[in-house]
């Protein structure tokens, strides 16, 4: 069986990255599905009929006019699917949209600052190919700042190890969530209860998925102000204190509650992420670069270093059983008390009742 890769992509605010990701996309697609626009929760990042407001709907209808000479994009927004105030339900409506106009028999979800380096590209279909796999799950590369600097950190290497991105597609298989992502196939089993290719297969053979999500500052400034106003969160402070100064180097990733840090980065990256910066750089797009001199100083600091070293062991130690066990029995004794805490305070009942209630 030939390898057909469906790649969907939903997009809101996507440059610079979106034209850039599309042709490194292009060579391995049978088909690149776009599904742009904004779901209620973003609309403080959005135009007032649901749109992106940095012009990523134009760019994909020059894309598909200019670049697109084997026809393998597809542009879809809410009005396509009948929502005619311009806004998506959510995003597994989002997904779903390009999921039904899927005809490969792999689909790829990707994000516009998502990137897979060429060479590696070539690999996986080849894995594909060989192991005929129902689901495929990668492990992540976190920039920040520039293209020499990465995240990483306790979220990132123990509760977040791997991304759910690539599924087997057949008729009568489902997508049913965006996040998690999950596809269910004609008899409602789910795939990575499958043949399940995990991330730690693919970083043995070398294969990442680059997420260029902290590289801009205007990215970090849009992903504030969408989950400011989504979760209510502290995230505006982090994106002052941690981001622009680097007050709190053990702080950096956007899960600011959680211990992460800088590390170098000393690798390729995919060749249209290059070419991207070069256009940059060269001022063909403009947009602010962020001023890395205080993470070289910081790099510069053996200190630093040797922590980072000694935390990247205890969270890949943290990572297996028992500890894991462990901290999820401590996370749990936690929550159920201050679920009971609060309930003794505000529940008129006895305490005996609230003690049931709370731990039947």
């Amino acid at each position: 069986m030939t390898i057909k890769l469906t790649f969907g992509m939903i997009v809101l605010n996507g440059e610079p990255f979106l034209r850039y990701n599309l042709r490194s996309l292009y060579p391995f697609a049978h088909q690149i599905i776009v599904v742009e626009g904004a779901c209620p929760s973003a609309a403080a990042v959005a135009t007032a009929d649901g749109h992106s407001t940095d012009g990523t709907l134009e760019v994909l209808k020059d894309f598909k006019h200019s670049e697109d000479p084997e026809n393998k994009i597809f542009i879809v927004t809410a009005c396509d699917e009948g929502f005619t105030d311009g806004f998506w339900p959510g995003k597994n409506e989002m997904s779903q949209a390009y999921a039904k106009r899927a005809t490969g028999n792999y689909l790829w979800q990707v994000d516009s600052d998502e990137f897979y380096h060429e060479i590696q590209m070539s690999r996986l279909i080849t894995l594909l190919e060989r192991e005929r796999p129902d689901a495929v799950s990668f492990p992540m590369i976190t920039f920040w700042g520039g293209l020499n600097y990465v995240a990483n950190g306790f979220y990132l290497i123990r509760d977040a190890p791997e991304y759910h991105r690539l599924f087997s597609w057949k008729a009568g298989y489902t997508y049913k969530s965006h996040f998690p992502p999950k596809v269910y196939d004609e008899r409602g089993v789910d795939l990575k209860k499958k043949n399940w290719l995990r991330a730690k297969k693919l970083e043995k053979e070398g294969i990442f998925f680059y997420h260029y999500s902290l590289l801009f500052p205007l990215q970090v400034y849009n992903k504030v102000k969408y989950y400011k106003e989504r979760n209510k969160s502290q995230i505006a402070s982090w994106e002052e204190s941690v981001y622009r100064r680097l007050e709190k180097p053990f702080r950096v990733h956007n899960v600011y509650w959680s211990i992460s840090w800088l590390e170098r980065f000393c690798g390729d990256h995919p060749s249209q992420v290059l070419a991207m910066m070069n256009d940059v750089n060269n001022g063909t797009i403009v947009i602010e670069k962020r001023d890395c001199a205080d993470v070289e100083r910081l790099l510069s600091r053996s200190m630093y270093v040797h922590a980072t070293v000694v935390l990247r062991m205890v969270a890949r130690i943290s990572f297996y059983q028992p500890f894991k066990f462990i901290r999820r029995a401590y996370s749990s004794f936690i929550y159920r008390s201050s679920r009971l805490w609060k309930a003794i305070w505000t529940n008129p009942t006895s305490t005996s009742t609230v003690v049931k209630e709370h731990f039947d």
